[in-house]
């Protein structure tokens, strides 16, 4: 019973990972009411498989690739670990924004990708000096970027809102239990995806 916090932590860290969070807001964009959300299941279907691949799959198999060499820790401990994976995800995730862009869809789904891009960018140069949140970076600028629309479209998407509240609360407390981040860690991820995010949408 004693490892039973651990146990629910990590799996919180697992299914909240920094690389699904960007197809969980993909399908959140889809559902979320908004005017661009009125698309074909066809094109759903495909701007969602990009986004997985894109922003998922592929960097999560270049990690694992990364992870067969001996001087590589997976767990990424150190805040330099985390150098390599970003550029590569970085990269990826500049590829299915190219993709995006010859599709005939809102740009709002383009400028989810260019501001996570940014977002990616930012936690590079950090992480060469210090060792803040991705988890909550990732959840941070997916809130962010829903108050961004929510006051750019005069909506108010509460459920999608108070759901992502509860998501960035609970990955929070997982990765202090954890022991993977301070509290000064979370909280600097979470501002910096939150702000990034928010600016890019709601200004741009």
């Amino acid at each position: 019973m004693k490892n039973l916090p651990n146990a629910i932590a990590r799996i919180v860290s697992f299914i909240f990972h920094p690389l699904l969070i960007p197809s969980l807001g993909f399908l959140l964009l889809f559902n979320s009411g908004f005017y661009f959300s009125i698309l074909p299941w066809s094109i759903e279907r495909f701007i969602l498989l990009v986004v997985i691949l894109s922003t998922g799959i592929l960097p999560a198999l270049c990690i694992g690739l990364l992870s067969l060499n001996p001087k590589f820790d997976l767990n990424m401990e150190k805040n330099t670990d985390r150098v390599l994976p970003l550029i590569l995800s970085s990269l990826f995730y500049y590829l299915g924004y190219l993709i995006l862009q010859r599709l005939p869809v809102f740009p709002i789904y383009k400028l989810f990708i260019i501001a996570s891009i940014l977002v990616q960018i930012l936690l590079l140069v950090i992480s060469l000096r210090w060792k803040i949140s991705a988890h909550l970076a990732a959840i941070g600028g997916l809130l962010g970027a829903f108050f961004g629309l929510s006051f750019r479209l005069h909506q108010n998407p509460t459920l999608i809102l108070i759901l992502l509240v509860l998501i960035a609360g609970t990955i929070g407390s997982a990765r202090l239990i954890l022991g993977k981040h301070t509290r000064a860690q979370i909280y600097a991820g979470f501002l910096l995806g939150f702000m990034i995010m928010n600016m890019v949408v709601y200004y741009i």
